[in-house]
């Protein structure tokens, strides 16, 4: 069974219309001939993505206290679903460990989200003592020339965790990254040097140190996001080409 988890927390989905995005977390699309309301929670620039008339997918939200009816769910390119849940990416490689999907982390029995070390919260603890790996993911939503780029907005929250990572790894503990690559077709990953290349240099030096980076291209149709292959991992785009 492959391992998938539902869009919109597996609730009804609506498709609208892209209208504007009047800040960051907040899109405005029409659905029914109506202009709606609806929180985003993937913070990037989704250049590309966000276009006039693209096609969406929302989610109704009726929480108590909420200020949108709606929660973006993602968006089409052509014909190709582009998930726009920046939250799936850790319940999908939450998933995934539960189902030992992942080779490189199968010898982990115990699975510890969250886990604070100093100031720096990372999303998963593998196992225990001086043997655990500490793992964090990251969702990728842009491809370009066939690659997929992280970020598509600079992040110092990004380049913190892999300074800090590189830092563990360099004391002798394993330390790993996951990009979970929510689309379905890209060849390799890179980091994205011109958008961000403070964190593209903290990448490639975490590697010398010994942390590990893995991505994975995962497939989005309406019925959920679900781990696909892994893909290759350059230090740049020149890399990828060569």
């Amino acid at each position: 069974m492959p391992v998938r988890v539902p869009l919109g927390d597996g609730g009804t989905l609506v498709q609208a219309t892209f209208l504007a995005r009047p800040n960051q977390l907040l899109v405005e699309a029409v659905l029914d001939g109506r202009v709606v309301r609806a929180h985003m929670a993937d913070r990037g620039r989704l250049d590309g993505l966000l276009r006039p008339n693209a096609r969406m997918l929302l989610t109704p939200r009726n929480e108590l206290g909420r200020k949108t009816a709606f929660q973006v769910v993602g968006v089409y390119e052509g014909d190709e679903l582009v998930s726009l849940d920046t939250h799936l990416p850790n319940r999908l490689v939450a998933a995934g460990l539960a189902a030992s999907a992942f080779p490189q982390f199968s010898r982990y029995s115990r699975v510890q989200a969250e886990v604070s070390v100093g100031p720096h919260r990372f999303d998963f603890r593998l196992g225990d003592g001086p043997t655990a790996c500490l793992l964090e993911v990251k969702s990728v939503g842009m491809v370009a020339g066939g690659l997929a780029m992280f970020p598509d907005a600079p992040t110092e929250r990004g380049r913190k965790h892999v300074e800090a990572l590189t830092t563990i790894a360099r004391n002798g503990q394993r330390a790993a990254v996951v990009f979970i690559i929510q689309r379905s077709r890209a060849r390799a990953m890179v980091p994205n040097e011109l958008i961000d290349p403070a964190f593209s240099r903290a990448l490639r030096q975490a590697v010398v140190a010994g942390m590990e980076v893995y991505a994975y291209l995962c497939p989005v149709t309406p019925e959920g996001l679900t781990l696909g292959q892994p893909v290759p991992v350059f230090g740049s785009a020149n890399a990828a080409l060569v």
